[in-house]
C-alpha cells in the first residue's frame, strides 16, 4: 500500500484537529434529544419509521423549532443514534419525507417504563453545565496541582452535592443508572462469589439501586448500603437492605464482604489506601473480602472499552479531588499497602472489571 503524500497526509491531519474541536457537538446533540425524549416518541410509534413532524408534535412546546430539530436529527442520523430512509408519497416517485427510526444505541437512551437499563441520567448528568464547568480548569490544574472542581465551584463535588439538593438528584439519578446497566455483567460472571457471602456492605453505594439488583438475584444476601448521610437521606426502601449513614474514611460497617463500585476511582492513593484499611477491619481476617468494581486501564489496548477507560481518567480529573483510574500495577500497590496482598482480576461484559482481593 502506497504511503499518503505530504499533502493528503497534512489534510487528514487537520480534518483531524477539526473533529477534536468539535467533539463537543456530539455529547451537546446527544444531550438535546435526551432532554427533549427524542428517543421515547419514536419509540411511542413502535420505534419508528415516523415523520418529523410526528416528532415535533410529541415536544411539550406550543411552537417547536421544527428546522432545528431536523437539523439535530440530521447530525444524530450521521452518528448513527437513529436511522433515516425517504418515503415517496402517494406512490410518486420524487422523494421528499425523511423517516427516522431506533437503532441500538438510541434504545439505550429511552426513559420510560421498563427502560431499566439506560443511559439518559448519565448523558444529562454529564453534560450538565455544573458538571462541563471543571474541564474548562484543567490548564489551571496543571499549571497549581489544583483541583479543577473546586477552581470552577469553590468547594469539592460532595460537599457541592450535599449543599445542592438539584444536583445531588442529577447525580444520583446518573450514578444510579450507571449501576443499573453494570450491575448485570457483574452478577452474571459473579455468581460463585456472591453464592458464598452472608452478608454484603455497599460502600458509597448511592441511593441503593446496585446492591437491591444483586439482592434480587442472592436474595440469601443482608445487604447493607453505607453512603453519606445527605444520599441515604434520598435512597427509597428495597427489599432485604437497611441504609446506612457514615463516612468510609472513619469507619465501615462490619459484613462478609465489602463491596465498592466506582468508588477507588475517586479519590488519590492516599485515601484508596484508608478506605481499604478501614475495608480490612469491617471484614473477617480470614474469609473476608473486598470485591471492587472499577476501571483496570489499557492505555495500549484495543478492546471495546479501553479508549473510553482513558476518557474516563479524564472525567476523574474534572469531578474529583485526586481522582483517577489505574492500570493493574497501580491496582495492585494500593491492594498491598491497604492490607489486601491476593487478589484476582475478573472481566464483565461492560466497561468494568472485577477486583476480588484478601486480605491473606
Amino acid at each position: 500500500m502506497e504511503s499518503l503524500d505530504g499533502t493528503e497526509e497534512t489534510l487528514r491531519g487537520q480534518a483531524h484537529i477539526w473533529k477534536l474541536m468539535y467533539a463537543y457537538a456530539d455529547s451537546m446533540a446527544l444531550k438535546c434529544a435526551v432532554e427533549l425524549r427524542v428517543p421515547d416518541i419514536v419509540h411511542s410509534y413502535g420505534g419508528g419509521p415516523v415523520t418529523l413532524a410526528q416528532i415535533a408534535s410529541r415536544i411539550p412546546s406550543p411552537s417547536p423549532g421544527t428546522a432545528y430539530l431536523a437539523r439535530i436529527m440530521r447530525f444524530l442520523v450521521r452518528k448513527n443514534i437513529f436511522s433515516a430512509n425517504r418515503c415517496q408519497p402517494d406512490g410518486g416517485h420524487e422523494s421528499h419525507e425523511t423517516l427516522y427510526s431506533l437503532t441500538t444505541s438510541s434504545r439505550w437512551l429511552l426513559q420510560g417504563p421498563g427502560s431499566e437499563l439506560s443511559l439518559a441520567p448519565l448523558v444529562l448528568m454529564e453534560n450538565h453545565p455544573w458538571v462541563m464547568s471543571p474541564w474548562h480548569y484543567f490548564g489551571d490544574c496543571i499549571k497549581t496541582g489544583g483541583i479543577a472542581f473546586e477552581m470552577a465551584h469553590g468547594r469539592k463535588v460532595w460537599d457541592f452535592a450535599s449543599e445542592n439538593p438539584e444536583f445531588n438528584r442529577l447525580f444520583n439519578d446518573g450514578m444510579a443508572c450507571l449501576s443499573g446497566v453494570v450491575v448485570r455483567g457483574i452478577v452474571e460472571v459473579y455468581k460463585d462469589g456472591f453464592e458464598s457471602i452472608g452478608s454484603l456492605v455497599d460502600v458509597g453505594g448511592g441511593v441503593g439501586k446496585t446492591l437491591a439488583e444483586i439482592i434480587k438475584s442472592f436474595s440469601h444476601i443482608q445487604g447493607i448500603n453505607f453512603d453519606l448521610p445527605h444520599v441515604v437521606a434520598t435512597a427509597p426502601a428495597h427489599d432485604g437492605v437497611t441504609h446506612v449513614g457514615g463516612n468510609m474514611f472513619e469507619t465501615i460497617p462490619h459484613a462478609d464482604a465489602v463491596f465498592m463500585k466506582g468508588i477507588m476511582h475517586d479519590w488519590g492513593d492516599e485515601d484508596c489506601i484508608k478506605i481499604l484499611k478501614n475495608c480490612r477491619k469491617a471484614i473477617l481476617k480470614k474469609n473476608g473480602k473486598v470485591i471492587i468494581v472499577d476501571v483496570v486501564l489499557k492505555p495500549d489496548g484495543n478492546g471495546m472499552f479501553d479508549e473510553h477507560g482513558l476518557v474516563l481518567d479524564l472525567v476523574m480529573m474534572a469531578h474529583c479531588s485526586g481522582g483517577k483510574e489505574r492500570d493493574e500495577l497501580e491496582w495492585k500497590k494500593i491492594l498491598e499497602e491497604g492490607g489486601f496482598p491476593r487478589y484476582n482480576i475478573i472481566k464483565t461484559p461492560s466497561l468494568s472489571t472485577i477486583i476480588e482481593a484478601y486480605p491473606l
